[in-house]
This record gives structure tokens, sequence and C-alpha cells, in this order.
């Protein structure tokens, strides 16, 4: 069968030299396994960490590839809630399932855990026409949501849900700062906080603000201007002046990093918390710690979620209340173009996925 694969790293981002179509093994499924037929399938960053060998040194070969959409081809023999036909998703958290941390309902925090098409190797992965996962980390489709945007919700629906849900534990009523809306987890992002009625300020680029209020934001903010943030703490008086609560942010979810994250615990209101789940511009952010001590402030890491949360985002997908935003599509063989695009980010808003032909 075929699929993407590079046999060395690319540190200077050159992907066209070394992303190749090559055939691989066809998988046949072990006793606990669904082989799914690919359908689509998502992009993501650590698509462009596993390229570069850093920072984690993938096994090469490598085909890369955490999301995948399709129809199950073959099961098991100790497979009991798949059958041939299913129309399934890949859950990419792989955890032990026994340890205590995945046992207590936190399989993000298994010492053992790996992503699915990242770590796992050399040819485990998405970006292939057949692939295999176990039971546990593939879930049923809704029968209206299609493959395509089932792959585009896979791994930023889940870290979404997971970062609002789960760890910011949000509140109808609450404002929400949502970083860097015009990503596939920050539009997902909005769509959750509006899900439970809060009042949405997202940020993107000039180009993009537009389409932010159309997915359901409030308000649209550049976060490219200087004074972004001084934006921002108005809005967050004008809704004080109508509503009567305290101006402010509730919470803020960041995965943008370092060029915004001091201005966000600025805003931030008396027990406000920020969530956080990536740093695209940097790690090595300024932190002034007396917006914490002295605000109460809670700050969160948040990785991803668990199965059972990307089955509640599902849940909501197949009712029409959250949509996944898909910016474009290319056939596996126009791979290197796909991932320049996500690199680069000009003018992208949402998802790219990739099929085995578009």
């Amino acid at each position: 069968m075929k699929a993407v694969v590079y046999e060395e790293y690319a540190p200077d981002d050159n992907y066209k030299k070394i992303l190749k179509i090559k055939d691989i093994d066809e998988p046949k499924p072990k006793p606990d396994e669904v082989v799914f037929k690919v359908k689509a399938a998502a992009l993501n960053y650590n698509d462009i960490w596993g390229m570069r060998g850093q920072p984690v040194a993938v096994p090469l070969p490598h085909v890369s590839g955490s999301d995948a959409a399709g129809e199950v081809i073959a099961v098991g023999e100790d497979v009991t809630n798949f059958k041939v036909g299913d129309r399934v998703v890949s859950h990419s958290n792989m955890s032990c399932r026994v340890c205590y941390a995945c046992t207590d309902g936190r399989e993000f925090d298994c010492i053992k855990r790996t992503i699915w098409g990242f770590q796992t190797g050399p040819t485990w992965r998405a970006y292939s026409e057949i692939n295999h996962l176990p039971e546990v980390n593939v879930s049923k489709i809704p029968n209206n949501v299609s493959f395509d945007e089932a792959a585009a919700a896979s791994m930023t629906l889940l870290t979404s849900w997971h970062m609002l849900v789960g760890r910011a534990k949000i509140r109808p009523g609450q404002t929400v700062l949502i970083m860097g809306g015009g990503s596939g987890v920050g539009s997902f992002g909005i769509q959750i906080a509006k899900l439970y009625n809060c009042t949405v300020i997202a940020t993107a680029s000039p180009d993009k603000l537009d389409k932010l209020k159309e997915i359901g934001a409030d308000y649209a903010v550049d976060h490219r201007k200087e004074d972004w943030g001084k934006e921002v703490y108005k809005i967050t008086k004008d809704i004080s002046a109508k509503t009567g609560v305290s101006p402010g942010i509730d919470v803020s979810f960041d995965h943008i990093g370092q060029t915004h994250w001091n201005q966000q615990l600025t805003l931030l209101k008396y027990g406000g918390t920020l969530v956080s789940c990536g740093a695209t511009t940097g790690y090595d952010a300024k932190t002034d710690l007396r917006h914490i001590f002295f605000k109460g402030t809670n700050i969160l890491g948040s990785t991803q979620g668990t199965k059972a949360e990307l089955d509640q985002g599902l849940y909501w997908m197949g009712k029409g209340k959250i949509k996944a935003i898909i910016d474009s599509v290319y056939s596996f063989e126009n791979a290197a173009e796909a991932h320049t695009k996500m690199l680069t980010g000009k003018g992208l808003f949402g998802k790219i996925l990739m099929k085995p032909q578009a």
C-alpha cells in the first residue's frame, strides 16, 4: 500500500526533499486491533517536529500522521465494539491503560504515553492508505459527521475539549479569551466556549477576524497589534458595564506561548485561569510572578484528553453544535506543499487535510 515516507530529517524544513510516496506492508490486525481504510487524515504540528528530528528524534524511516478517519475493513478476534463497515476516527493518545494514572481516568498522565504517528514508528501512522489501531484507540463517527470532519476533529477537538472542560472547567457566563482562534484548536475552543454559554473574545491575524465571528466569537481582536491587550481589556470593561461582573478574563486559552504569555496574565481576573497546550512562538516566556500570587491565578498545563472526552466532542458534532473548520485538502502526493502551508500559516484558517487521492 502507498504511504508518505521520509528516511532522513529536514532541520531546514525542506519537506519536498524528504517526503516520498512509497509502498509499505499492509497491516494485519492483532487480536485487539481494528484495521481501517483511510478516507482522510489531518496535519498537526508534531509532523513538523518529527521531520526536524527535534525535540524528539522519531525512528527512521518514518510515516507521520496522528489523525485519521476511515472505514473498518478487518477486526481482530478480541474486538467486540467494532465491525467491518463501521466509520471510525483515531484517538492518538497511546497509554498503558493499567497504571495508576490510567485507571484513575488520567490516561494523558501515563508515564508510558506516546502519540500515535509521532512517537510510534517507524511506519505506524495516519498518512498511509490503510491503518490499524487498538480498539481502545478508535471512536465511532456519528452518522451525520463526514470522514473529513472527523479527521479534522480528532486531535484538535480532543485537545480543546480537555483544555476548557476537563482542565479549566468553564462555566456559563464566564468571559473566555481564545488565543489564535483561526487554528484548529482555536476554532474548536471558540465553539466549545459558546456551547457552554460563555462570552468569547478570540484573537487572530487581521485577515481572519470576520471568520472568528462567523464560527461564534462575540469579539475578534488582531493579536499582531502591539496594544492588543488594551483592546481586549476595553472589551471586558464594556461587558462589565452591561452585566455587572468585574472586568477581565475568567479563562485564557493559550497555545501561542512566548510572545503573548505575560499579557494574558495581566488580563486575567483575580482567581482567573490560564490553560496552555503549546507554544508556537517559543517556550521561553516572560512571567511576572506578581500576576500569579497577588491575583491567585491558576496556570494549568494540558495535553491530549481521554477517549471519553473525544467521544463527548464527537457527540456534539453529531448534534450540529460544533463543526470542524477545514482550510484545504491535499493528496498524499502533495504532502510537502501541505506541510509548508501549515508551517508558514499564511492564510490558514482551520485544519489541513490529506487523502490518498484528493
